[in-house]
């Protein structure tokens, strides 16, 4: 087994429809430039009120990522 150096990056994802769709979000618009993402945890949540709903979901992740 190979050893390995990984770094992690604070990131905030958005989703007005959940959770999980604003953790996607957040590792999508990473994925572009980020390369070899491995695996996420979530540090935070939190979203915004309108009108007695949700109106949007945040959730703040560290990702982890190998370094080459």
């Amino acid at each position: 087994m190979e050893n390995h150096t990984y770094k992690k990056i604070e990131l905030t994802g958005t989703s007005n429809k959940s959770l999980e769709d604003a953790v996607e979000n957040a590792i999508e618009k990473a994925s572009k430039t980020v390369d070899d993402m491995g695996w996420f945890e979530v540090i935070e949540t939190r979203g915004s009120i309108e009108d007695g709903t949700v109106a949007q979901w945040q959730v703040v992740i560290k990702v982890g990522f190998t370094l080459k």
